[in-house]
């Protein structure tokens, strides 16, 4: 252990100052917003695909949804996986990668808030929306920042608010200097790291005693409950709406589709869809059966009775000190992705949505640049005493926000990025319909627990939000008044012109 411990805080080290370095050499590429926030939207296929889906797969997914789902669901949980998959990934790409670089570039909106304003004529749309964003995205970053602090506390030993400290330092660093630049370099090679250490991952938590190989580790599950082998699990609705809200949710967070708005070309595309749909098969669907197996591995009982444990120690028991160590990495690529996304959607809904784009049209770049640096910090910040708040679990923070998110804006952002007939009362519903239906969703079933976040299903809340947000939204549209022909041609003729 004299030894092993300084290789896991060597490998640690290393992967810092990569990512610092790869801060300070994006920082000269960064002239101006439209670098810092959207690389010049000049990213090609593999950056593009890698920072989706790294964006897509935090420390949440691996320590938080894993273990406490697969602890659940048993092997049904790997549905997930493969919705995210198919659904989040390859259905997003196909339907929505192409339309969103056209429409988003042509109508000169760089964030989702500025899409909404465009497409629907709407700067009181344009403000909610970016509110909602800065908001609702604290939580999420949240959850990632406490999902890092439990690995690395089982790991390192050290206090988690200590390393939640740490992580958000990082984070906000790397971020300020280089912007988008900064984060599509690091998400390629953070990319190779999950990949890698993913792999690893399965391999030795399957070869473990207490598992026994593939058979044997199956057939021990079945012995606890016959239910953890069957096709869909003991909670085939709880499932479903698990896999509704990580995958179809994606549609609709601003953090995911600001890839489609950076990438170069339809070519880049097309082969963006194939190298992020295989990515998040091998990630979601490794994450989520190394999941499946807690019950084997930790004997049937929840360490400290702490769900966002069960992976942390899993990996604890089954991995050499070493590979420890390449795990801890992993996880830290994971989540730096997913936060550096975060971090610069939700600062730029400020500088640009709300400064610029309302408080003072004629701030000049260098100023409004700085200013997004600041949000950058300011946010970063406030995650940090969230993340440090003890009541919720992280499952339940991010399916909080993804929930409110994709739940406003998916229907309002699909209809009207595919569908001429979207009108802006219709775009309204949607966003009234996601918010009520979490709100309600919320203040009848906390009351059930006490007031304890931690105990509410807060993901089938979310899942019924999305889709009670994708029937309103375009059943409104048809009764209600239409744009004129003038601007639905300015919006939806952009498209052919540059194709």
């Amino acid at each position: 252990m004299v030894f092993v411990m300084p290789v896991k805080i060597t490998l640690l080290v290393l992967f810092i100052l990569v990512t610092i370095g790869v801060g300070i050499y994006s920082r000269r590429r960064v002239h101006g917003i439209n670098d810092f926030f959207l690389g010049s939207r000049n990213m090609g296929a593999w950056i593009t695909a890698f920072a989706y889906g790294t964006s897509y797969f935090s420390a949440v997914v691996f320590v938080g949804y894993a273990g406490k789902f697969g602890w659940a669901n048993g092997l049904s949980v790997v549905w997930i996986g493969i919705g995210n998959a198919v659904i989040g990934c390859l259905l997003a790409w196909i339907l929505l990668a192409k339309k969103t670089r056209v429409m988003t570039h042509k109508l000169n909106a760089s964030t989702m808030p500025e899409f909404f304003a465009a497409r629907y004529d709407s700067v009181s749309m344009k403000i909610v929306s970016a509110v909602v964003i800065f908001v609702f995205l604290v939580p999420y970053t949240a959850s990632i920042y406490k999902g890092l602090g439990y690995m690395f506390e089982s790991a390192f030993g050290l206090p988690m608010n200590t390393i939640i400290l740490i992580m958000t330092a990082l984070t906000g660093l790397y971020l300020i200097l280089g912007g988008y630049v900064a984060t599509a370099i690091n998400d390629l090679i953070q990319g190779v790291i999950i990949l890698v250490g993913t792999v690893l991952m399965v391999a030795y938590i399957l070869s473990h005693p207490e598992v026994g190989g593939l058979t044997q580790g199956i057939a021990k599950l079945s012995s606890i409950d016959s239910g953890l082998t069957s096709v869909f699990g003991p909670a085939p609705l709880r499932l479903g709406a698990l896999v509704l809200l990580t995958s179809l949710g994606t549609w609709g967070l601003p953090q995911m589709l600001h890839k489609f708005y950076a990438v170069k070309d339809e070519k880049a595309i097309k082969r963006g869809t194939i190298i992020s749909t295989l990515f998040a098969l091998v990630i979601g669907g490794s994450a989520y059966f190394v999941g499946a197996f807690g019950r084997v591995m930790l004997d049937n009982q929840v360490p400290a009775n702490n769900m966002d444990m069960i992976i942390p120690v899993m990996l604890e028991k089954a991995l050499p000190d070493v590979l420890m160590g390449v795990i801890i990495v992993l996880m830290l690529s994971a989540s730096m992705s997913t936060l550096s996304s975060l971090v610069l959607v939700s600062s730029s809904v400020i500088s640009i949505d709300l400064i610029k784009g309302f408080v003072k049209p004629d701030i000049d770049d260098k100023k409004n640049m700085m200013l997004m640096r600041f949000f950058c910090f300011i946010f970063v910040v406030l995650s940090f005493f969230m993340a440090i708040w003890e009541n919720p679990t992280i499952d339940a923070l991010m399916a909080l926000s993804w929930g409110v998110i994709s739940g406003m804006f998916i229907a309002p952002y699909l209809f009207g990025l595919l569908w001429k007939g979207t009108t802006r009362i219709g775009a309204w519903s949607g966003f009234a319909t996601g918010f009520l239906v979490m709100l309600i969703g919320l203040a009848i079933e906390l009351p059930k627990t006490g007031f304890d976040m931690s105990k509410v299903f807060v993901p089938g809340i979310g899942a019924i939000a999305m889709l009670a947000s994708l029937v309103v939204v375009p059943v409104v549209s048809l009764v209600t008044k239409k744009y004129s022909k003038a601007h639905i041609s300015k919006v939806f003729d952009s498209e052919r012109t540059a194709a």
